[in-house]
């Protein structure tokens, strides 16, 4: 990871800046999320503000911002199962494309991995849109597998989710 990235969490306040990279994230790539860009923009400031104050304290959700040169480059949501303690979810991984290449993703989904770690988890999971390439590589050399048959991404769509699971070692 360059020297010049910096992985935090979002703070509660922060709601505007978290808005602003997923909405970004969404027009930019859209084929790579659950979610749609017209969704999203949907959303009210309070349930923005409202995603981040219960991230805040809910102890089961971590919300990354990366930092590049002191601007944001990129982002990603862990969070704990509902039901199983023993599992976490990564979600909405995104990087600005001209960030890519600079280790973002990377310290991204490390310090992701290593918030599941702290919480005792055993298994990490994602799903990756089939054809993403860039994200498979870099999942897969961080450990994780391809499972289970892919699933379609959402209603009306021909893209494909291929399920990814991480086995945390002790």
């Amino acid at each position: 990871m360059s020297s010049d990235v910096r992985i935090r969490r979002f703070t509660a306040r922060e709601w505007p800046a978290y808005r602003a990279l997923r909405l970004r994230s969404l027009a930019e790539s859209p084929d790579a999320f659950y979610s749609t860009l017209d969704a999203e923009s949907a959303r009210t400031p309070e349930e923005w503000a409202a995603r981040l104050a219960t991230a805040a304290v809910s102890g089961k959700d971590c919300p990354l911002v990366a930092e590049l040169d002191g601007k944001p480059a990129g982002l990603v949501w862990a969070k704990m199962d509902g039901v199983n303690p023993a599992l976490v979810h990564l979600y909405q991984m995104w990087v600005a494309p001209e960030c890519r290449g600079r280790g973002v993703a990377r310290g991204l989904l490390d310090t992701a991995l290593g918030w599941a770690r702290e919480r005792n988890a055993r298994f990490v999971e994602l799903e990756v849109t089939r054809g993403n390439s860039a994200a498979a590589r870099l999942y897969e050399r961080a450990g994780f597998r391809a499972v289970n048959a892919p699933v379609p991404m959402r209603p009306g769509s021909g893209l494909m989710l291929q399920p990814m699971r991480l086995v945390l070692e002790d």
